[in-house]
């Protein structure tokens, strides 16, 4: 699976050495040579594919700076800290175990955009590779100590107080589900003061102990741990550690929606300002932003998307339902540490639970489900669907989004494969289900 937000598939049939050093090449080439900023997350294949990109950007003249298993955040805020050309992510992010997958980040550690992604692809399809001759190839060094560098300016961060998260005593479970997580939210734990830490697949083997996206479906396990614990709060992340999901301290996942309208509260009560997330993310953020006399503006799904967003209308902060919280404080990435921080800040402060700060949060609830549409065309199914419900508040950014008064409804076509995705959210399952229905129905 080859798009401008990275080069994915099942490593020995669909990705292979050749095609990991011919994509590695050509961002090489696109960058000119340079540094480049290299990590990936735990799976079994990441040293192996590590070793392939790292020949391949030498040979086009690139210095590679190697971090090892690092969080996808870490290394974005490496490409920060090294003033680098660029970065990769040796990572596929939640998919199987049996996935890798290249993540590519420009010289402001943002993942590249539509333009600059159709190049690197024309450059890898042209067999246009720039390499160098044997006097003009890069160096690969190491940099063991990028971890540290980013847990200090997390807690450099002005409304970060070690001392007044230390002070709540609290006891914090984790499932790093065997990823880059593993050793990375410890550490930050600890860092920030929190001595009691109870810990399940906390050893970066990449053999993940369960599907590793953080659905509620997926974390039985650690549900129990902080009931069985006593823990005040549960974080769970994906292999890359961008993504953060919260169980509370009854048990409860907050699910991943609400991690990021606990940043934005959070945020928005340090700096007044406008904040940003995706046409596919619930209410909530509209909620909160609405709480603090601010708007949520929306943006097409997709992280770089979100980030261009934020920028465009200088939002505090920005972030994606995935639970993907992107703090411009610190980079314009989605960053599960940055985000654990937040949390805990906000609950020393507030004196609450994780529930009761959930609990003064509207109920949203999201169902997705996807429609088979055969041999017809997606785009003109979205037009029709536009068309008949012309009457309600349309956004065509991405697909299609109808805004009803009780809900909404985002109905967005696969890149992959002939189908509709439709997302629909209201206040319950019920009737987020029937919007969904009322809108399949008319489509049929």
């Amino acid at each position: 699976m080859v798009s401008i937000s990275g080069i994915r598939g099942v490593f020995g049939t669909d990705l292979t050495p050749q095609n990991l050093a011919l994509y590695a090449s050509a961002f090489g080439t696109w960058l000119g040579g340079g540094t480049v900023v290299l990590g990936r997350d735990s799976r079994v294949t990441g040293e192996l594919c590590e070793r392939i990109v790292t020949a391949a950007l030498q040979a086009t003249g690139c210095d590679v700076i190697r971090l090892g298993i690092a969080p996808t955040p870490t290394v974005a805020m490496g490409v920060l800290h090294h003033k680098a050309a660029g970065g990769i992510i040796i990572s596929a992010s939640h998919n199987p175990a049996e996935w890798n997958a290249l993540k590519l980040l420009n010289s402001k550690s943002e993942f590249l955009d539509a333009s600059e992604g159709k190049e690197v692809i024309r450059i890898a399809r042209n067999h246009g590779i720039d390499y160098r001759d044997y006097l003009d190839t890069g160096r690969a060094l190491c940099n063991e100590t990028m971890l540290d560098a980013h847990i200090d300016a997390i807690l450099a961060l002005p409304y970060i107080n070690r001392d007044t998260i230390a002070g709540a005593g609290f006891r914090v479970a984790v499932d790093a589900v065997n990823g880059a997580g593993s050793h990375a939210i410890p550490l930050l734990l600890k860092r920030l003061g929190v001595n009691e830490i109870s810990k399940i697949h906390c050893v970066p083997d990449g053999l993940f102990p369960h599907n590793p996206e953080p659905l509620p479906e997926h974390l039985g396990e650690i549900r129990d741990l902080v009931t069985s614990t006593g823990s005040d709060i549960g974080f769970v992340t994906d292999p890359d550690a961008d993504r953060l999901a919260i169980v509370s301290e009854d048990g409860n996942l907050l699910g991943e929606e609400y991690t990021q309208a606990i940043a934005f509260d959070f945020m928005l009560g340090k700096k007044p300002g406008p904040v940003a997330t995706n046409l596919s993310s619930s209410r909530v953020t509209d909620d909160i932003a609405a709480q603090h006399g601010q708007k949520c503006h929306r943006a097409a799904v997709g992280e770089i998307n979100v980030v261009k967003e934020m920028q465009r209308v200088g939002a505090v902060i920005g972030g994606e339902g995935n639970g993907g919280v992107i703090n411009p404080d610190l980079h314009y990435g989605r960053d599960a540490l940055v985000g654990i921080a937040m949390v805990l800040q906000h609950l020393a402060e507030q004196g609450k639970t994780a529930s009761q700060i959930r609990s003064e949060m509207p109920d949203y609830v999201i169902t997705k489900t996807k429609m088979p549409i055969g041999d017809l065309n997606a785009d003109t199914i979205l037009k029709a669907v536009a068309e008949a419900y012309s009457g309600e508040k349309i956004d065509t950014t991405d697909g299609v989004k109808i805004d009803f008064p009780d809900g909404w409804v985002h109905l967005r076509k696969s890149n992959t494969e002939p189908i509709i995705r439709i997302y629909a959210e209201a206040r319950n399952a019920e009737k987020a289900a029937e919007l969904a229905d009322n809108i399949r129905s008319k489509v049929n």
